[in-house]
């Protein structure tokens, strides 16, 4: 009886429990005052809390004073990395405001930095086109550092301010100024103290922040590279803007300078000229104009309430492009010099208003290029192959897809953009001028040809998967494939020339080996075009036995052969067929590239036969450079042994049998294989257009520039 009552109480009260836990009233709401919501969720404002939300900080106090010079105040900025984490933007514009807001009895300055949307880019006039627009940037790297300090230049006196996660005060420092100094926080309004002084008429705004390792992940860093590459690209943007980056920490790269300067007077027409590195089919071709627009929004009346009003807007459309003779798209799209690396109208305007415009100029044209309206069709790829563009818009307040500014979401500016694009394009393509005359014919074919090799990739890709044994007729006679099906293990051969694919028959495995001559030089495809390429017999063949297409098309997953390694002979001659082959992979078949799956083989050069005494064996070694060669002799010397003279020196893989080649070549278990790697895609792009391009100057300079350093010995004579 007992223990059925305490069973009940128990149950009572587990009852009472959980619905005290499920309770949902009032007291359960959190009201995150200021900027507490900022450091509750960062991810909201900046993306994430790596390097890439570290750098989105950076870009928003950047972007404030390149709005500055964008509204033609100041033509300096200065970004530094500093030795102890921090980092400082110094800009020559007007300076955050100093005197007291009378809505918030704060000075300008406070509230910039701990007022979340407010600031001078709500159509009050003070910016007319602005990257920073939502009011939340400064406050919120503010938020999420563990230390800011704000230095303005303005009437003739420097006004310094200091915040620690969000809120001002002062920080009592003992030398350098450090994050983890005493901090008292203000009591109310924080007094802006005036800590020097300047020459009339010079103005400024100085902020350097310590980024809070509570916020962001162990690991987070400033990114060098991208920090450079935002920095040139802002200054082509912003022609006669002067932006210079510094980099003091300890782990500055000492091969490069400490400092690095941009200033580009040519604006987006030189920004073409600098991502394209193929070469032209048309000069820049610049596209301007402007549309406008009725956009109804919340505007702030003169008793500081929200009023719903009509407002008219303007849309400013500038993009600079050109074709180029290489496939590759390159578009870099802007809304006032933010970039938007996922588009948004304005892209969208842009590419639709493209395939319109040409589709219209080949159907005029059918009959010089021989076009059939009712068998092809003029796709979007086929108009962005080879070409490279910057489209730019400048809009009053636009509106993007959330604070990181990555999506343009102002509707009407896909039919300004269309509009002005169809308008001007259609003028360069039906204009009369001998020049652009024959460059509006040299896009023309251009589409028409991707077309047509999108087509015949497209079939090429249909016809050239692993076929089973029924279909194994259709690839070339000369493959000599392997019989496993297991991609990963299987390895295809490109052997240099027929008298070395008899030799490695012998030499090879079989069962994962897969073997592929190619007679001689290969076309050069950097200077071909697709078409060309596509009908050469060798790049065509190795195309279809590779099995996964070409260029656009290219399905990495669909390839044959898990590594494609190339084997040509330890010479000149061998070493210009390897470089003719990347360049095929390179530009045809990149994705093999970067995923690492294109090798070269690495042949011996020399052959050591050590001579032993009596009934042993004399013993073969083999060395792979003229350098290893003299090491082996010395210490051959050092021990006293005796080798066979003269010492035998491979010219090409047909000279060594069966049993040398496996051994020192094609056998896993002994073979040295270097693999192709890219680490920088428009690095690389470049070097394959100097040394394979059409261009002969560039490529003549870089030979007599690194003259100096060739090795006479070599070179095979």
């Amino acid at each position: 009886m007992s223990t059925s009552t305490s069973s009940s109480r128990g149950a009572a009260a587990s009852a009472s429990s959980s619905r005290s836990s499920t309770a949902y009233d009032a007291r359960n709401l959190q009201v995150l005052e200021g900027l507490e919501a900022v450091r509750k969720r960062p991810g909201m404002y900046i993306g994430s809390t790596d390097s890439r939300g570290l750098m989105h900080c950076l870009w928003e106090i950047l972007d404030n004073a390149v709005d500055e010079a964008l509204a033609g105040n100041g033509d300096q900025i200065a970004v530094i990395l500093h030795d102890d984490g921090s980092v400082e933007v110094r800009d020559t514009g007007r300076g955050v405001p100093v005197d007291t807001e009378p809505r918030t009895g704060l000075t300008g300055v406070e509230v910039v930095y701990t007022k979340l949307h407010a600031g001078g880019k709500f159509g009050g006039g003070s910016y007319a086109a602005a990257g920073g627009l939502h009011g939340v940037g400064a406050s919120v790297v503010n938020a999420l550092s563990a230390r800011v300090d704000v230095e303005v230049d303005r009437a003739g006196k420097t006004y310094a301010m200091s915040f620690s996660r969000g809120k001002a005060g002062v920080f009592a420092d003992e030398g350098e100024p450090r994050p983890d100094s005493p901090f008292t926080p203000a009591d109310g309004p924080a007094e802006l103290r005036v800590v020097g002084k300047v020459k009339r008429g010079v103005t400024g705004t100085r902020v350097r922040y310590w980024a809070d390792p509570q916020i962001f992940v162990k690991g987070s860093h400033f990114s060098l590279e991208e920090l450079v590459r935002r920095c040139r690209q802002t200054a082509f943007l912003v022609p006669g803007l002067e932006l210079a980056v510094t980099d003091h920490r300890p782990e500055a790269n000492p091969d490069m300078p400490t400092t690095r300067t941009f200033r580009y007077d040519g604006g987006i027409s030189e920004f073409v000229e600098y991502l394209a590195q193929d070469q032209k089919i048309t000069d820049v071709i610049r596209l301007q104009g402007s549309g406008d627009y009725t956009e109804t929004v919340p505007v702030l009346d003169k008793n500081g309430h929200m009023v719903s009003t009509d407002v008219e807007r303007t849309c400013e459309v500038d993009i600079a492009l050109r074709w180029g003779s290489d496939y590759d798209s390159i578009t870099r799209s802007f809304v006032n010099i933010v970039a938007t690396p996922k588009g948004g109208t304005h892209v969208a305007g842009f590419e639709q208003a493209l395939v319109k415009v040409l589709r219209k100029q080949v159907e005029n044209q059918a009959r010089r290029v021989k076009f059939n309206a009712k068998n092809e069709k003029i796709e979007k790829d086929d108009t962005l192959a080879g070409l490279t563009a910057v489209v730019s818009v400048r809009i009053d307040e636009p509106q993007f897809e959330g604070q990181t500014k990555e999506v343009l979401g102002t509707p009407a500016a896909r039919q300004i953009v269309a509009k002005v694009v169809e308008e001007r394009l259609t003028e360069f393509l039906t204009s009369t001028k001998k020049g652009e005359k024959e460059q509006a014919a040299l896009v023309i074919d251009k589409v028409v040809s991707e077309m047509r090799a999108r087509i015949a990739a497209r079939m090429h890709k249909e016809v050239s998967r692993r076929k089973n044994a029924l279909e194994s007729s259709t690839m070339p006679t000369k493959l000599a494939d392997c019989r496993a099906t297991d991609v990963e293990r299987s390895e295809l051969f490109i052997v240099e020339g027929d008298s070395a694919l008899g030799t490695a028959k012998n030499a090879r495995s079989s069962e994962f080996q897969a073997l592929l001559p190619i007679r001689g030089k290969i076309l050069n495809v950097q200077k071909a075009s697709i078409t060309d390429m596509l009908k050469n017999a060798e790049c065509a063949a190795i195309i279809q036995v590779i099995g996964a297409g070409s260029g656009r098309t290219f399905d990495l997953d669909a390839a044959r052969y898990g590594k494609i390694i190339m084997m040509t002979d330890a010479d000149v001659d061998g070493a210009h067929i390897r470089t003719l082959l990347l360049t095929l992979f390179h530009r045809y078949m990149r994705p093999l590239v970067e995923a690492g799956r294109v090798y070269a083989a690495v042949p011996p050069l020399h052959r050591v036969e050590i001579i032993h005494g009596g009934k042993k064996k004399n013993e073969y070694v083999y060395t792979y450079s003229e350098a290893e060669l003299q090491r082996l002799l010395k210490s051959l010397e050092r021990r006293g042994k005796r080798y066979k003279e003269p010492i035998q020196r491979y010219k090409g893989l047909g000279e060594m049998d069966a049993d040398q080649l496996a051994d020192t070549t094609m056998d896993p278990r002994h073979r040295t294989l270097r693999r192709v790697r890219i680490e920088d895609a428009e690095a690389a792009t470049a070097m394959f257009e100097l040394l394979m391009g059409s261009e002969v100057a560039p490529r003549k300079q870089f030979i007599i520039e690194g003259a100096e350093e060739l090795d006479l010995d070599r070179i095979d004579a």
